[in-house]
C-alpha cells in the first residue's frame, strides 16, 4: 500500500514498482478511488496507461476532459490499473501547487 495524493483518499496497491519491487523500468499499481477523489494536476516524466476494471474516471488535460468508463457509469468512484513506463517517483511526477 503507498500514500496517494489527493482527496477522499484513494487506496494504491502497487504489484510492480520502485515501493514493492525496487523496479524502476515499470511500475504496475490497482487504484480503487472514491467516488469524487481529486488530485492536483501533473507533468510527469513517464507514460502513464490506465486500464479502468470498474466505475468510471474523468482525466482532465489542459485541454480537453476525458471520460473512460468501464460497463455501466456510476456514482461509485473506480477501480483501476495504472501502468507508468518508467516507474511512478515523486520526483519525476511534477504536481501542481495545490
Amino acid at each position: 500500500m503507498i500514500p496517494a495524493a489527493g482527496q477522499p483518499p484513494k487506496i494504491i496497491e502497487e504489484f510492480i514498482g520502485r515501493v514493492n519491487s525496487a523496479t524502476s523500468a515499470v511500475s504496475i499499481p490497482k487504484m480503487t478511488s472514491p467516488s469524487g477523489w481529486r488530485e492536483p494536476g501533473q507533468t510527469p516524466e513517464f507514460d502513464e496507461y490506465t486500464v479502468v476494471l470498474r466505475g468510471e474516471l474523468q482525466i482532465e488535460t489542459r485541454e480537453m476532459v476525458y471520460n473512460v468508463v468501464a460497463g455501466q457509469p456510476g456514482a461509485e468512484g473506480a477501480e483501476y490499473i495504472a501502468v507508468c513506463v518508467p516507474a511512478f517517483s515523486l520526483q519525476t511526477v511534477h504536481r501542481d501547487a495545490q
